[in-house]
């Protein structure tokens, strides 16, 4: 473990070195210090917000969900109709150019929506299987018909990772453009993407938006610690940085060179729980688990009383959210004796943590002291943070915390992905239930929306008596800035509106 902590202080001391000489060089490029590097630029091969963050601003959509995060309204599409039967959505696209200058047509749409649909690399190809066919009838007309009426249909066209990408730069190459795309459609190009380093984007001349934009370009950094990233932006060497720790919060107030954003969110922090390792599989041992957590003192200790103690998958104050949805009381010595009657009692679990990342490592040490007191014994595997998602991807973990934002205003998406049994394995967690994956399907049929949301509480229910996995705790995002930028503003399905950002 030393090595792999002398690498990282190796790394990010010279990031640090680094960084005043970028800013130095490009008064109007704002650069933004985050955890992780980007994984990809091809949209459908992600679930991650390190990517999709990115992608909004390199990519546009369809339709867009506005700045309140509330509401939906028109993208790349400039207005549709929908038919009466609920089967047949026609699309107006507006005069629109890729940066490469070519026109954005609703041929490039037709081919992106199938695209994410069809790719056996498309991790999302289960929410759009409801299309039937996209084709464009004209260079400005896009005609979906789908299988059948879908309620979230419109909704998951906000969705970064279904953007309209340039039909000739992805066939030009696909893995060339999953690391350097030739075209895009939204803010921002990609000028270059320093692997484990920083994403270098350009103002895009031939946005159709591009009078709305006043930064030149905008540089992610990845700083993986926590404090050098937070030390950086105090000493003006990062013009702003995400994923504040809460315990700096009050600290960084106190600045009075920086601004404190907390911003209205949907994430959910969860215990993310391997249900194909061994008595993991039963879901009495779940069950012990999540009763063996005290989340209420994890709120308090973790999270400083910023975040509030969460009783479901869906966000509180989302759609559908069931606000008396079961929370399992903390009984340690109950969870003991229901891990003795599950045949568990001498469990030990491998518990794999983002190195670097203050709150995940504080939340791994206070729930191995917890569930010691159920005789649950926790082996905490710090791993680095560009290593943790092969490893969830490869089932090579018992436990470990994760979280999730919403990134569309429908709950059928991170349904689907969590306990609808989609391509990345209910999200790495290996749930299964039929009868939950089916009621998932049929609430995403439903048009009569309390018929639908008692559809929606029924899955709670049913995930929450399964225990897919350990529910933690809701927190907003908080953001950091100096006092030159202004408008740097993250919406609560945590797109960063950067058309808007200045630096003065």
């Amino acid at each position: 473990m030393k090595n792999r902590w002398m690498t990282l202080s190796v790394a990010t001391v010279l990031a640090a070195l680094t960084l005043g000489a970028s800013i130095a060089e490009a008064a109007g490029v704002l650069t933004i210090g985050r955890r992780e590097d980007s994984t990809t630029f091809d949209p459908i091969k992600s679930a991650q917000n390190v990517d999709n963050w990115v992608f909004s601003n390199v990519f546009d959509v369809l339709v867009r969900v506005d700045k309140s995060g509330t509401k939906l309204e028109p993208g790349l599409a400039e207005s549709w109709t929908i038919s009466d039967d609920g089967m047949t959505y026609t699309f107006k696209m507006r005069d629109a150019k890729f940066s490469d200058g070519s026109p954005i047509t609703a041929g490039d749409a037709a081919f992106s929506l199938l695209r994410i649909r069809d790719n056996k690399g498309s991790l999302w190809s289960d929410s759009y299987k409801v299309i039937d066919t996209a084709e464009a009838t004209d260079d400005k007309t896009l005609v979906v018909k789908l299988k059948n009426p879908s309620a979230p249909f419109l909704s998951t066209l906000a969705l970064p990772n279904v953007s309209v990408l340039s039909k000739k730069a992805v066939e030009a190459g696909e893995d060339a453009f999953a690391e350097l795309p030739t075209a895009s459609s939204g803010a921002f190009t990609v000028k270059e993407w320093r692997r484990g380093d920083r994403v270098i984007l350009e103002k895009n001349p031939n946005f159709w938006q591009a009078d709305r934009v006043k930064l030149d370009g905008v540089e992610w950094i990845s700083v993986p610690d926590d404090n050098t990233r937070m030390l950086n932006v105090q000493a003006g060497q990062l013009d702003t940085a995400i994923f504040v720790p809460f315990s700096r919060v009050e600290e960084l107030k106190k600045d009075p060179n920086l601004n404190v954003l907390i911003e209205t969110s949907t994430r959910e922090d969860h215990l993310l729980i391997n249900h194909e390792k061994g008595a993991l599989a039963k879901k009495e041992v779940r069950q012990a688990l999540d009763m063996a957590i005290d989340k209420q003192a994890l709120v308090d200790t973790v999270t400083f009383r910023l975040g509030t103690v969460a009783n479901s998958y869906v966000p509180k104050g989302a759609l559908y959210y069931y606000a008396d949805n079961l929370q399992r009381p903390y009984d340690p010595e109950k969870a003991k004796a229901m891990l003795a009657e599950a045949g568990a009692s001498d469990l030990t679990l491998n518990y794999i943590v983002r190195a670097g990342d203050e709150v995940v490592e504080q939340t791994a040490v206070l729930l191995q002291q917890q569930l010691a007191k159920a005789g649950v014994t926790v082996n905490i595997n710090k791993v680095d943070p560009s290593q943790e998602w092969d490893m969830l991807v490869a089932g090579d973990y018992d436990v470990g915390v994760n979280y999730w934002t919403n990134d569309i205003l429908d709950p059928d998406q991170k349904t689907t992905f969590v306990v609808g049994h989609d391509s990345n394995m209910n999200y790495m967690t290996r749930y299964k239930n039929d009868k939950v994956k089916d009621l998932v399907a049929a609430a995403r049929l439903e048009l009569d929306p309390a018929k639908r949301e008692a559809m929606y509480v029924d899955i709670q229910k049913m995930a929450k008596e399964d225990v897919n996995w350990i529910d933690l705790y809701y927190s907003p995002y908080i953001n950091v800035s100096r006092k030159n930028v202004t408008d740097f503003y993250q919406n609560p399905l945590g797109r960063f509106f950067l058309e808007d950002t200045a630096k003065n």
